[in-house]
């Protein structure tokens, strides 16, 4: 899991003093930070004329390291600095002192023949909103379009968060080390980094072991090797028998959830069904088994089903009383299960009547008006999936562009593999039949929900433009025969 660490800004100081601590001199990661940006800026971009523009800090000094390289290999380097380089301290001094060549003051206006320039400015550790000369330069760089390299993270986009202080450029490229930060990928500063490459600098991995990160970018990484995979002793019956509580009206959405669920993997699929809308759900896919449920007597009976080991509530159940009865009765039947739309907001009144009770191994789905009504309150969006977890002490799946899913415990994953046509109707309700379909097997909640927001998000991306909800559970099959295939020739 380590691979796929994300490291805050306080975290990556430490991983630097580590490094520095067991033997490799800051001077040397210096060094080869610069190098790094200044190879691809070399691999990406044909020689012209360079606009460098250093802060006060380490990151002004990786610029210094970038000007010198580049100027040597013939570019036509131009330097300029924030402050007074007299001001400049420690390795970012002795890097300015080994740069031959002129630096001119900020406050100067960016030449017009460079249309390249590189963001050393601040990098992720700045604190407060961009303003003064940095501020000019970088709305100059927006407002003239130039093409931009950052090192590290934009300037001005919080390294720990992805919110942008007052302002940012939007970069071609960012260059960082050792390993991503969250605001690499949590909006809306993901939107500026460009491509992002992280750059080996010498730091050895062991010493995230010493770190401890609890923040980790999506990926199969984290869950493949608990990812369910059937084997010849398996029947339909070991594999799972899934419930989705479906409602009278909107019934489209349990209807693609239970498809998410079947494709997945869950061996057995049930839609418990108003019965004024059997019919509805039993002219819909043959393989999903459909119960008509009028009551709660009925209700409780299913749940008594040893049989049937995970429950999903929520799409397309109505803001009604039934619905939140519903949720009340399942939590005392010690069945995984998934919270969902109309399961949620229906405890908007209330959310502690949930929260007493809910157990950890539940998960909540919520987008983000959801999220608001049971999680009132201010703050980025992975302090308040943290917060919610903890407050819940269920799992979360704060759902977006930039999806986060935190646990009780504080640990939480970013997922950056949603794209833009996953914004249609119906792609929630697949997500949570994703999820549930995973539960019904057997699998964490934690790595469930991880898994099924990435699986999502890849289905979505191999199946392209025109994507509708249901389209999701059919490209799910050539997602995980490909995540096999990787598997074992990995071995």
């Amino acid at each position: 899991m380590h691979e796929d660490a994300l490291l805050t800004v306080d975290e990556m100081y430490r991983a630097d003093a580590a490094a520095a601590a067991g033997g490799i001199p800051s001077l040397d990661l210096m060094e080869a930070a610069g190098s790094a940006i200044a190879r691809h800026i070399v691999r990406c971009w044909p020689k012209q004329p360079l606009a460098i523009l250093c802060g006060p800090g380490n990151n002004g000094g990786d610029g210094f390291v970038v000007a010198r390289l580049l100027d040597q290999s013939g570019w036509p380097v131009r330097i300029f600095l924030l402050g007074e380089r007299g001001a400049l301290k420690g390795d970012a001094r002795v890097n300015a002192e080994r740069w031959q060549g002129a630096i001119a003051p900020l406050d100067k206006d960016l030449p017009d023949d460079c249309r390249l320039v590189v963001d050393a400015l601040f990098g992720a550790g700045l604190t407060r909103p961009l303003d003064g000369a940095a501020g000019v330069a970088i709305e100059a760089i927006n407002q003239r379009g130039m093409i931009c390299v950052a090192v590290d993270m934009p300037s001005g986009v919080n390294g720990d968060t992805g919110e942008i202080m007052g302002t940012a450029p939007a970069v071609a490229a960012t260059v960082t080390f050792f390993r991503r930060k969250p605001g690499h990928l949590l909006l809306p500063g993901r939107q500026l980094c460009g491509d992002v490459t992280v750059a080996d600098i010498g730091i050895p991995p062991s010493v995230l072991g010493e770190i401890g990160p609890r923040t980790f970018a999506n990926g199969p990484g984290i869950w493949r090797h608990r990812l369910p995979q059937p084997t010849l002793a398996d029947h339909k019956y070991s594999r799972g028998h899934a419930v989705v509580v479906g409602g009278a009206e909107m019934t489209g959405a349990a209807r693609l959830a239970a498809r998410g669920a079947r494709r997945i993997g869950a061996g057995m699929v049930t839609i418990a069904a108003p019965p004024e809308v059997f019919s509805v759900y039993a002219s819909d896919w043959p393989g999903t088994l459909v119960k008509p449920v009028a009551d709660e007597t009925a209700f409780v009976d299913l749940l008594g089903d040893g049989r049937k080991n995970a429950f999903l509530i929520g799409p397309g159940a109505g803001v009604n009383g039934t619905t939140k009865a519903r949720v009340l009765t399942a939590l005392g039947a010690g069945k995984a299960c998934v919270l969902d739309a109309d399961a949620l907001s229906v405890f908007e009144d209330d959310p502690g009547a949930l929260f007493r009770v809910a157990p950890p191994s539940w998960l909540l789905t919520p987008h983000e008006g959801e999220f608001q009504r049971l999680f009132p309150g201010a703050g980025d969006k992975l302090t308040r999936a943290r917060r919610a977890a903890r407050t819940s002490g269920t799992v979360i799946v704060l759902k977006g562009a930039d999806t986060v899913i935190a646990a009780p415990d504080g640990r939480a994953i970013v997922n950056d593999t949603a794209p833009p046509e996953l914004a249609t109707a119906g792609s929630g309700d697949v997500l949570a039949g994703f999820a549930l379909g995973l539960l019904a097997q057997g699998m964490d909640t934690f790595e469930a929900a991880a898994a099924a927001v990435w699986l999502h998000g890849a289905a979505a991306a191999a199946f392209g433009p025109g994507l509708i909800a249901e389209d999701l559970p059919q490209a799910l099959p050539g997602v995980l025969a490909r995540l096999v295939e990787a598997g074992q020739t990995k071995g």
